[in-house]
């Protein structure tokens, strides 16, 4: 029988599953079949090729929601480059643990990055390696201020609204912190807890059996603790999937200008969009930034004309992406990791040197 192309549309059943997983990234297949009316058997089976052909995984989500809105620490970055040289920045990029999410847009020399680092600090990628980096035209950054919604809790429209409320886990429940080294989103944890968010991480699926073999500790006890992560809204899961396997071939960037006593309820409403993935409150100019996944560009047109009218928006730049690099970073950065970034940023201004 021959493959699916890389790029063909799942079936309806497939992407179901899919958000499915969104709802949740642990759900039992036994679970999904009986919120969905499908055969278990059928769903084990679909839910194995979707992950061993590399069409879904499911990760531990590397940024989670702060309270109130706030940001952790992150900037988005705007980067151009010299044409000719595109893959050897976002190669170098990709390379650090502190890019999260890298785009690739159709401009041929344009792209669009996330970076952590810390609120207000002079970050050595933005005030000294990219502008010494001579295949770098532009740099603009800008400081995520509030966050309205992110990649992770965006949920493919294939389901009921019943549905999602049957998969998806209780609200969670605010939790004091447990006392050890700081851990998953900057909370303490202790060593068992750590050691299950670090195996988990590239694969959220791990099964418990596999977590207690890999930690030393009984099944109960790795069972009960991912059940407290989960209750407490600590093990945040993010299905990653190409959207055009789900029917959405267009991904754009927005860029908005918005009136400052328009900027929560826009930035709500876009949170709200079924088509909305991404929306935050930035610095600078553009002080609203949103990503959207789009059927086709009839789709996005009919947002930018219809959707966007009456939220006080007064300026839209659109960058649709043709590539997405990179969504699936660990969550820490630790000291030696920082390092090997500077190496790896350092090499691509040296590269870039000799090449142009």
């Amino acid at each position: 029988m021959a493959h699916a192309s890389a790029d063909s549309v799942l079936s309806v059943m497939d992407q179901r599953l899919v958000a499915a997983l969104q709802c949740d990234g642990r759900l039992t297949a036994e679970r999904a079949a009986h919120v969905l009316g499908l055969n278990p058997a059928t769903v084990r089976r679909r839910l194995h090729a979707l992950g061993a052909d590399g069409t879904v995984r499911v990760v531990v989500s590397p940024v989670a929601r702060p309270r109130n809105g706030g940001s952790a620490g992150a900037l988005f970055l705007r980067i151009r480059v010299l044409r000719g040289k595109l893959d050897t920045i976002v190669a170098a990029l990709a390379a650090r643990e502190d890019i999260p999410f890298i785009d690739v847009t159709t401009s041929g020399d344009e792209i669009f990055a996330v970076a952590r680092t810390e609120p207000g600090s002079r970050d050595p990628l933005v005030f000294r390696q990219l502008p010494s980096t001579q295949a770098v035209t532009s740099l603009e950054s800008a400081t995520i201020l509030h966050v309205f919604r992110l990649t992770s809790e965006w949920r493919h429209q294939v389901l009921t609204a019943s549905e999602r409320a049957a998969l998806s886990p209780g609200e969670p429940v605010v939790a004091a912190p447990a006392s050890g080294s700081s851990g998953l989103y900057g909370v303490d944890t202790d060593g068992l807890e750590q050691s299950l968010i670090d195996a988990l991480t590239p694969d959220a699926r791990v099964t418990a059996a596999a977590l207690a073999a890999h930690t030393g500790h009984p099944e109960s006890t790795v069972r009960r603790r991912l059940a407290q992560l989960t209750a407490q809204g600590r093990l945040i899961t993010q299905v990653l999937v190409d959207p055009r396997r789900l029917g959405l071939s267009i991904e754009a960037k927005l860029l908005l200008h918005v009136a400052p006593d328009h900027l929560a309820a826009a930035g709500q409403a876009l949170a709200e969009h079924p088509s909305v993935h991404g929306a935050f409150a930035t610095s600078g100019p553009s002080n609203l930034h949103a990503a959207a996944y789009f059927r086709d560009l009839a789709a996005l047109y009919g947002f930018l004309s219809c959707d966007l009218v009456g939220l006080g928006i007064t300026h839209v730049e659109t960058a649709v992406v043709s590539r997405a690099v990179k969504r699936t970073p660990p969550p820490v950065v630790t000291a030696a990791t920082a390092r090997s970034q500077g190496r790896s940023t350092r090499s691509m201004v040296r590269e870039d040197r000799r090449l142009v």
